[in-house]
């Protein structure tokens, strides 16, 4: 990145045009949680990349804030360390994921929709040691366990269909798993203003990871519309909340 490019990301985060991007993706978390309701999750989110392609405009150069929010979640990591694998979890159209492949060997995406598996996997075409396949934060095939150096979950959580303190308090306990010994676990949700409704359930998530006796705080951040905590593992694998029989 340039000097100039550096400057520019640390004090323009958003354009005018980025305020339909907000407008969008409200309309796209309110189509949604309709269509879930009476067809669950799966069929939802699957009906949301069908329709409009990149629901949440997270690739579309059109956008600023999207970029820098990105450029934002890679300096969230150290700075001098390279990851033999990362997992991308509810990675969409694979901006994010192809971001990571320039600080991990090996990066997988996963997201509940195929049809945003099958958009990201075109958009990564040629690109080595960068893939993509169906998964459910909710239900993750144990071989996964203990496989990654890096687990990224940004802007995920919230679309869980159940986000009360016991389910939370599961799904950490479950990503916590996902990491190999020293690993780090990166989360990041919106935030915008400590009293509204979407700002406390970010918050809410965020706790759930720092309390977890499995993952210790790095650091925690908070920047223009988003929040973003740095965990690591901090008990071998086998000593984590095991699944419930």
């Amino acid at each position: 990145m340039s000097d100039a490019h550096a400057t520019r990301s640390r004090w323009l985060f958003m354009s005018p045009r980025d305020i339909g991007l907000f407008l969008r993706s409200a309309r796209t978390d309110g189509a949604i949680a309709r269509r879930r309701a009476t067809h669950g999750a799966r069929a939802a989110f699957e009906a949301a990349y069908d329709e409009s392609g990149d629901p949440w405009a997270s690739a579309d150069p059109r956008y600023f804030y999207q970029r820098w929010k990105y450029e934002g979640l890679m300096a969230s990591l150290p700075p001098c360390r390279r990851f033999a694998r990362a997992l991308d979890l509810g990675s969409g159209v694979g901006a994010l994921s192809l971001a990571l492949t320039a600080v991990a060997d090996d990066v997988l995406g996963l997201d509940i929709a195929q049809s945003a598996v099958d958009q990201a996997t075109l958009r990564a075409s040629g690109r080595l040691g960068l893939r993509f396949a169906q998964g459910d934060v909710c239900a993750l095939d144990g071989a996964l366990d203990g496989g990654f150096d890096l687990v990224v979950v940004a802007d995920t959580l919230y679309y869980l269909d159940a986000v009360d303190d016991l389910s939370l308090k599961t799904v950490v306990a479950r990503i916590a798993r996902l990491l190999a010994p020293g690993g780090l676990c990166l989360v990041a949700n919106h935030y915008f203003f400590a009293a509204d409704r979407d700002s406390r359930l970010s918050r809410r998530i965020h706790d759930a990871f720092a309390a977890s006796p499995g993952l210790q705080i790095v650091h925690t951040r908070r920047r223009p519309f988003y929040l973003t905590s740095l965990l690591s593992l901090a008990a071998p694998a086998a000593e984590l909340l095991p699944e419930p029989a």
